[in-house]
């Protein structure tokens, strides 16, 4: 009986092959999957280790097979129910394959990912998804592929660099949604992102360095222009990063001399943030102003009203991106540069004509 205090000793290979009357040698190439062990052997060496509670030593058996049957994932805000919804893709994706996850957060900060991308390459990671923070700063993502492990883009794509991304193909649907709110009358369509642009406005000229926030506000523009109205830089506010941020650019918005009377929110924390906004100050949707979110989360069906959606295939998004690196650790083909899933515009009840102001 283990006393308190003590510690229990650890099952070793060499306990394992004493059980199974076979050298340690022999038993650390059948626990680890790897050179010449018959099948007989194998059984005899997999039960001796079941009886022991064996559990391998992980940084060992990757030296020996060069494998650690673990992928890292990097993304930008964990907190943001499309990452952490993507996350459970992935993961369960990765663990039906017998592979482990290891996550870093990065806040969407690049010296952040720059870190996370040199621990997970130290850990010996097989492979590493990614949702990188910026297409302009991309040496470390280069590094991936030149350290002769696989990666995959999560939700966004860098030209010049040959990785495999997946996405929504979000444009479409931004021009759904914009051309409800130009149906219902709204001319005045302001869009809220969390990206930051060092204090840029928006412009023809701006190049955004997330594909995601580009492709939402090209269906935007689009839509708008079909409609003969030119984008309003007034109306397209970056940086809503955080609660405080968001409800600042919010109220900016509804003290403009010629206020919205919609918004489009990028994802599901701005429009949270956008949403107290607006009850703080005593106004309804869609009586006062109409509301449209990207991302379908089941509250967004429970609100009063109901919220218009762009609704995104997210858990697929991570089932699609795990599956494509699984792939390519089995050194299977994939031919595809780019997987792209349709969104969907959801109409609901958070869309109403102009209201009338005094």
């Amino acid at each position: 009986m283990v006393e308190p205090g003590d510690r229990q000793r650890a099952t070793t290979v060499a306990d394992v092959a004493r059980r199974a009357g076979v050298s340690k040698a022999t038993a650390a190439r059948a626990l680890g999957d790897y050179g010449a062990v018959s099948d007989s052997v194998r059984e005899r060496v997999q039960a001796a280790a079941e009886d022991l509670d064996y559990r391998p030593n992980e940084l060992a058996r990757s030296m020996n097979t060069g494998r650690s049957k673990t992928i890292g994932v990097i993304v930008g805000d964990i907190e943001n129910g499309y990452f952490g919804l993507a996350m459970r893709g992935i993961s369960d994706t990765a663990k039906a394959a017998g592979y482990d996850v290891i996550l870093i957060n990065t806040s969407e900060n690049v010296q952040t990912e720059i870190d996370a991308v040199r621990v997970l390459l130290d850990k010996r990671v097989d492979g590493l998804i990614v949702a990188p923070a910026s297409s302009f700063h991309i040496e470390h993502l280069r590094r991936v592929d030149d350290s002769g492990r696989p990666l995959v883009l999560l939700d966004r794509r860098v030209p010049g660099l040959e990785a495999v991304s997946v996405e929504v193909d979000i444009a479409p649907s931004a021009s759904d949604a914009t051309a409800a709110l130009l149906d219902a009358g709204h001319t005045r369509i302001a869009f809220v992102s969390a990206l930051q642009t060092e204090g840029e406005g928006y412009s023809d000229r701006l190049q955004l360095r997330v594909s995601s926030v580009t492709d939402r506000l090209a269906g935007i523009v689009s839509a708008l222009r079909s409609r003969g109205i030119e984008p309003s830089a007034d109306l397209i506010r970056f940086g809503a990063l955080g609660p405080e941020r968001t409800r600042a650019i919010t109220g900016e918005l509804l003290e403009l001399e010629d206020p919205p009377t919609a918004i489009l929110a990028s994802d599901s924390l701005i429009a949270l943030d956008v949403l107290r906004t607006l009850r703080d100050r005593g106004l309804r949707v869609p009586d006062d102003l109409s509301f449209v979110m990207f991302d379908d989360f089941d509250w967004a069906a429970l609100t009063d009203p109901p919220l218009t959606v762009v609704a995104q295939p997210i858990y697929d998004v991570g089932v699609a991106a795990a599956t494509i690196l699984l792939r390519r650790l089995a050194g299977l083909p994939h031919d595809d540069v780019r997987a792209r899933l349709p969104a969907t515009l959801v109409l609901r009840d958070s869309v109403g004509p102009v209201p009338v102001r005094a």
